[in-house]
């Protein structure tokens, strides 16, 4: 089957948070939520589910979780049980659950930064120290981690929140790296959070690695939260899940939820069964397609946008811009103000990061280019 991935669509009135920020001679390309249509399996499940006349409370049936255990071993090689799956209405939810759950009053939590916003703010909602540990590029334009600085971080820490792949970098943790860094929590008795909500956009051949699938001492003290919503662009069915191996955690996790964490609606879990049993096809022609944008843009960055640099994402559909020779006070707003065109700003992402903008590049070539005119038309004017 063949995927119209070039087709463009008007967001316009159909309450897309992404297409209601700014006014309609921005372009948005900010938040985390690709201009493609959705797989047509999904849409078919969708509509099947429609059929049914009654939209009352439901819960994940056996063939959802017995998919996402097949799906799981075959994408990642990670055995895990079906009980061992937590449905919930989104991965930050249950980052919050997991900190609130799950953490004595007081410890620290290990953030590696630039981080995606929620995840850095959410210690501070529990009143639990954030501890910031830098990302710093190097001569290959990799982002390694600072072990030494990790085991320092952690003796005062209760757990690592963690991004693989990375947000807002495009960072995917190859197996040695994570092995180190789950050790390193092992040895620090710290408990790992994982949001792995990208796993499945990786490129260059690349294979995501759970830090919960490399032993078991890991797997013990570790929530994963994954989800379909980033690589099936269905964000808006607000589902994902955790898997937790421990029972005493998971029982803990679960009973975090205090009336503030609700249940799945019925569309997000018809929607993220058919996505991970029939959406292969087209997430792998979307992946391509997501790489060749990706490719489209670093040549672009090199050639048309004097002043800007970028590293070479190896997943996700982000892209982290560095403003720095620019001599801007604000990026972000420069480009919304002068080019029409609206990243996320970096300090969003934490301290130090004011000459940074992230570019999400999930969308149809047109619209790509359309943002780097833009761009370039700004730069030229200034």
């Amino acid at each position: 089957m063949t995927f119209n991935l070039d087709q463009t669509f008007d967001r316009q009135g159909t309450g897309s948070k992404k297409w209601s920020l700014y006014p309609d001679d921005v372009l948005p390309m900010w938040v985390a939520d690709m201009d493609f249509a959705m797989a047509p399996a999904v849409v078919e499940a969708l509509r099947q589910r429609l059929e049914h006349p009654l939209m009352g409370y439901c819960v994940p049936q056996d063939a959802l979780r017995e998919t996402l255990v097949e799906y799981l071993w075959s994408a990642y090689a990670w055995r895990v049980e079906a009980d061992q799956l937590v449905f919930l209405p989104g991965v930050e939810p249950g980052v919050n659950m997991a900190l609130n759950g799950l953490l004595a009053k007081g410890s620290g939590v290990v953030v590696q930064t630039p981080n995606y916003q929620p995840l850095r703010v959410a210690p501070g909602h529990w009143d639990l120290p954030l501890i910031e540990l830098p990302f710093n590029v190097d001569a290959n334009g990799e982002y390694p981690t600072d072990l030494a600085a990790l085991g320092r971080a952690l003796k005062d820490a209760g757990a690592l929140l963690f991004s693989n792949p990375h947000n807002p970098l495009g960072k995917v943790f190859a197996s040695e790296e994570l092995h180190l860094i789950g050790q390193a929590c092992v040895d620090a008795d710290a408990l790992i959070i994982s949001d792995e909500i990208h796993a499945d956009i990786l490129f260059d051949g690349r294979r995501h690695v759970p830090i919960a699938s490399l032993s078991p001492q890991i797997a013990a003290r570790t929530v994963t939260l994954m989800s379909a919503s980033k690589a099936f662009n269905i964000a808006g069915l607000k589902t994902a899940f955790a898997v937790i191996q421990n029972p005493e955690l998971r029982q803990r996790f679960n009973a975090s939820r205090l009336g503030l964490v609700d249940s799945v609606n019925a569309f997000g879990l018809e929607a993220t069964q058919a996505a991970y049993a029939h959406g292969g096809e087209w997430l792998q022609a979307m992946l391509a397609y997501l790489q060749s944008n990706r490719d489209y843009l670093v040549q672009a960055v090199a050639t048309r946008l004097p002043g800007i640099r970028m590293t070479v994402p190896q997943g996700s559909y982000l892209a982290w811009l560095d403003c720095s020779a620019l001599g801007l006070d604000d990026p972000q707003r420069f480009f919304v103000e002068q080019g029409k065109v609206a990243f996320s700003a970096g300090p969003e992402f934490g301290s130090g990061q004011a000459q940074f903008v992230r570019l999400n590049f999930g969308c149809p070539r047109a619209l790509l280019e359309e943002g780097l005119t833009r761009m370039e038309r700004a730069l030229r004017a200034r």
